[in-house]
């Protein structure tokens, strides 16, 4: 088992809390075919990536500002959405957390981002980063110094939960500590502390106090 202590814990969205892999995928396939473009170059790098810099890697010769507001607003009430739900543990391990030692930082909108932790049953944090609230996108380091500045949280004190590289790089980056889970990316493309296939395996343990007062929170990872 390996043991982690942290003040506040940061989780990406898509493919660590919900089950969206699928419906991200298809909404990308469906934009490219719209523009007579291949899929793959973009489902390659889309993951832990804002579509602004999906766009600008994997089509550069295109206006990626100008294609961001035709890409749409993501169908999230479509018959498609309704697939996603919570990926295994998720809501165990949200409920056992105290609300103000967690968030999500995203690399999704707002909207979506909100609809597809509704559609999950899980809840929506007061500490939510999107797409919208960074002006440079993962791997960037600046949606999770965000999140821990709103949080009132040190950074190497937040614990990032992350399932695409471009993700564990902007935490390494911002100088937090990371358990990756294997939705999307195999365990030896995600250079974290620790890969685990799920949050199944990660388990809050004790909420102590530092000698200064700040919470401190054990987290367990069952190593498989």
């Amino acid at each position: 088992m390996r043991r982690f202590e942290c003040s506040a814990i940061v989780f990406d969205l898509d493919g660590v809390l919900v089950d969206s892999t699928a419906f991200v995928e298809q909404q990308w396939r469906r934009w490219a075919s719209a523009r007579g473009l291949r899929a793959e170059p973009f489902l390659r790098v889309c993951h832990g990536r804002r579509a602004l810099e999906t766009i600008r890697l994997a089509a550069p010769h295109l206006d990626a500002e100008a294609e961001i507001a035709a890409f749409g607003p993501g169908d999230e009430d479509s018959a498609e959405a309704g697939a996603i739900g919570p990926l295994a543990g998720a809501a165990r391990l949200l409920a056992s957390l105290p609300l103000s030692s967690w968030g999500v930082a995203t690399s999704g909108p707002r909207a979506a981002a909100a609809s597809r932790l509704r559609r999950a049953g899980l809840p929506v944090p007061r500490v939510l980063v999107c797409a919208e609230d960074v002006v440079r996108g993962k791997p960037s380091p600046d949606a999770y110094l965000k999140a821990a500045r709103d949080l009132e949280v040190a950074p190497p004190d937040c614990l990032v939960l992350e399932d695409a590289p471009s993700g564990i790089q902007a935490a390494r980056a911002a100088g937090m500590p990371v358990i990756a889970v294997t939705t999307t990316h195999r365990p030896d493309q995600l250079p974290a502390d620790i890969c685990t296939r799920d949050l199944a395996a990660v388990h809050l343990g004790r909420i102590d106090r530092d000698p200064r007062g700040k919470r401190r929170l054990e987290i367990l990872v069952v190593e498989p």
